[in-house]
C-alpha cells in the first residue's frame, strides 16, 4: 500500500507543492509574439484546451516574467506544441525570450513569429485575461491552427521525456 501524507498548502511548503504538481505530466509549448521590433517567445507547460465552440485555449504567464505585459497586450500570439526532439528549443526559450537566433522560424502574414517543426500550432487573439495568483491566465481565441505528424515533448517531475505507446 502506498504511503501518503496530507499537507495543507502554505507559504512555507511551496517547493513541496510544486513537486506534487510535477507528478502531472504535461506537453511543452513555446508561445510567441512580437513587440513591434523583434520576436519574443517563452516556454510554457500550462497550456490547455477550453472550448471547441468557440475554439478557445488557455495558458498562464508568471507575473514576474519580463514579458508578461507584452503577452497580455499583444493582439495575436502563437502556441507551438513541441515535438519530442525539441527539448533544446524548450530550454532555450525557458532561459531567453529572444532565443530565435539559433532556431528555424519565420514571420507569418500576421507578423507572428512561427517556429518550424512544431507538431501543432495555434494562432490566437486574446479573448480574456484573468488574475491567477502569481500568474496571469490568458484565454485565446484560436483564429487558425496546424497539426503535423510526430510525438509530443513531455514534461513531468522537472524533466523532459517522451510519450511511449
Amino acid at each position: 500500500m502506498m504511503h501518503e501524507t496530507m499537507v495543507k498548502t502554505s507559504i512555507d511548503n511551496q517547493k513541496e507543492f510544486r513537486n506534487a504538481l510535477g507528478q502531472f505530466g504535461t506537453g511543452v509549448t513555446v508561445i510567441t509574439a512580437h513587440d513591434n521590433q523583434s520576436p519574443v517567445g517563452i516556454t510554457v507547460n500550462s497550456f490547455a484546451s477550453v472550448s471547441l465552440d468557440p475554439a478557445l485555449i488557455l495558458w498562464s504567464v508568471a507575473n514576474k516574467s519580463g514579458n508578461k505585459d507584452l503577452f497580455c497586450t499583444t493582439a495575436l500570439f502563437a502556441v507551438h506544441v513541441l515535438a519530442e526532439d525539441q527539448a533544446d528549443l524548450a530550454l532555450k526559450f525557458a532561459k531567453d525570450s529572444s532565443a530565435f537566433e539559433e532556431g528555424e522560424w519565420h514571420f507569418d502574414s500576421n507578423h507572428l513569429p512561427i517556429l518550424h517543426k512544431a507538431i501543432a500550432r495555434f494562432e490566437c487573439s486574446i479573448q480574456t485575461i484573468f488574475d491567477g495568483g502569481d500568474h496571469t491566465i490568458i484565454i485565446g481565441k484560436v483564429e487558425q491552427f496546424t497539426h503535423n505528424q510526430g510525438k509530443p515533448l513531455m514534461f513531468a517531475g522537472g524533466q523532459f521525456g517522451k510519450f511511449v505507446q
